[in-house]
């Protein structure tokens, strides 16, 4: 690709690329291998035009969150933090106990949020993402793609 091509790019509008619609399945999943590459996604750097300052990424749907696979012994030694605000608001829970209880899906959306960018356009990209404890979405009148977590490699630059 010659410089000037690579320039008007960089220098092109959010607006001009296409979004899309990806939807995984983390059933039998392992947790942190799940949440690099849906934040690939998120990020867009599975796109050619793909450029780190502009937000390129596609909207991606995880269903199943409550059967995501964590190795080893993190079920019981890994605490969950979550705080309302208020004085003595600070709740800590262990994995096991978030993944048997109301709201499964904080697992997959803390660890996918780490893993973005600490930034105005990590928030963005953040909002793109939709996590769902069961098989069921609202999502389907945007027909979105079904990703194989196996068939998607991070390709590192």
């Amino acid at each position: 690709m010659n410089r000037q091509t690579t320039l008007a790019r960089r220098n092109g509008q959010e607006e001009t690329f296409p979004r899309g619609w990806a939807i995984v399945d983390a059933e039998g999943a392992v947790l942190g291998r799940l949440a690099a590459k849906v934040a690939f996604i998120l990020q867009g750097k599975d796109k050619p035009h793909y450029t780190n300052h502009v937000d390129v990424g596609d909207f991606v749907v995880v269903v199943n969150a409550d059967k995501v696979r964590v190795t080893g012994t993190k079920l019981d030694d890994k605490f969950h933090e979550r705080f309302s605000g208020h004085p003595s608001g600070r709740h800590i829970t262990t994995w096991r106990e978030v993944l048997d209880g109301k709201h499964p899906e904080r697992l997959v959306e803390t660890a996918v949020r780490r893993m973005l960018p600490k930034s105005k356009l990590g928030v963005a990209q953040y909002g793109k993402l939709k996590v769902y404890a069961g098989a069921e979405h609202p999502h389907a009148a945007q027909n979105p793609r079904t990703v194989s977590l196996a068939s998607l490699a991070l390709q590192t630059s």
